[in-house]
């Protein structure tokens, strides 16, 4: 069994083994191992903390099998982006201009570089390992964050994005990157991606300042403006099924899309209910659903789930998981949108 949980101090060593098989393009995991400690610790006190007002600190869940107690996942909340350093993107604007002469329309795109201070909550770093990936764990690590959304809205920013993963190669070579970001940095993209972790200085020091003509970049570049891996494209449609759309913003690193939806509008925020454990029994053999807890931070696994019209009931496994008692508030998702929205 699987298992979505908040990270703990102790978990620190393993999630660091684990991110030593993420792979290029996951920048927000391309982090040294001081990093990861000082991110597991202001996890661990957001998880814990009493204010409502997002500041900017991350949320993050690992996916244990509790067979070996081995990590074998993660996915974050950051629950602002921008303040000290802020959020950088490229923004895709499209003139059109007309020429009386020739009688012909003539419509250019140009990238011109964003700068947001006060920026909205985003989701990221998801990673599995590819032994796991199937049989809905991957739904589960996605979606669980939106359930715990659901519990603490005030935490979050009214709109939430996701920056996906832009196109390139198993070895790191990303042609947007080779297009523009190597003339002004003089470096390859796994560098670029790992220094930005450390400090966003260099981006303001050295990004060109002026828009950037589309129409000048090479024609593989201009092909993955706004597309995704290919691993990422699972993602993405999950993403857009819960009501997210793509914007004309993207990553100024590989080109990857960046997806909005407003945090009342994504699906799994509004189908997400809170229910009470009215009885725990061998089987339970209601519907698949992600069910959590909001006991010792948070806990949550796919179980069936019997309804109820004075609670729910859930099977002793499910309950051991989550260590539930009988009268316990837990909360519950679909594991898909609904139909007719």
């Amino acid at each position: 069994m699987t298992i979505v949980r908040s990270v703990q101090l102790a978990d620190l060593d393993q999630l660091w083994e684990l991110l030593g098989h993420a792979t290029y393009g996951l920048t927000t995991l391309q982090i040294n191992k001081e990093q990861l400690s000082e991110r597991v610790e202001h996890s661990h006190f957001a998880f814990t903390r009493k204010t409502e007002k997002p500041t900017g600190e991350p949320y993050v869940f690992v996916m244990e099998d509790t067979s070996s107690g081995r990590l074998v996942g993660l996915s974050c909340i950051f629950s602002k982006t921008g303040g000290y350093e802020p959020f950088y993107s490229y923004a895709r604007v499209t003139e059109s201009s007309h020429c009386e002469l020739l009688n012909k329309v003539q419509e250019v795109e140009s990238l011109h570089l964003q700068k947001i201070h006060d920026g909205p909550t985003e989701i990221g770093s998801l990673f599995l390992l590819p032994d796991y990936r199937g049989q809905g764990r991957g739904r589960l690590l996605s979606l669980a964050r939106f359930t715990f959304m659901s519990a603490y809205p005030k935490r979050f920013a009214d709109q939430v994005i996701a920056e996906m993963r832009g196109v390139m190669n198993d070895d790191g070579f990303c042609p947007f990157w080779e297009a523009i970001g190597r003339h002004f940095f003089d470096m390859d993209f796994p560098q670029a991606d790992n220094l930005s972790t450390l400090s966003k200085r260099f981006i303001e020091d050295l990004m060109p300042r002026y828009p950037i003509y589309t129409s000048l970049l090479p024609a593989s570049a201009r092909a993955s403006l706004g597309d995704v891996h290919l691993l990422t494209r699972p993602a993405l449609a999950m993403l857009q099924a819960e009501g997210f759309e793509k914007t004309n913003m993207i990553d100024i690193f590989d080109g990857g899309p960046v997806v909005r939806c407003s945090r009342l509008a994504i699906d799994a925020v509004r189908r997400t209910q809170v229910r009470s454990i009215l009885r725990i029994e061998t089987e339970a053999n209601g519907p698949s659903q992600i069910i959590a807890s909001l006991k010792n931070g948070f806990r949550a696994c796919i179980a069936n789930v019997q309804y109820d019209a004075q609670g729910l009931i859930v099977s002793q496994s499910t309950a051991d998981l989550l260590q539930l008692a009988i009268g316990d508030s837990v909360l519950t998702t679909a594991l898909y949108p609904t139909a007719d929205k």
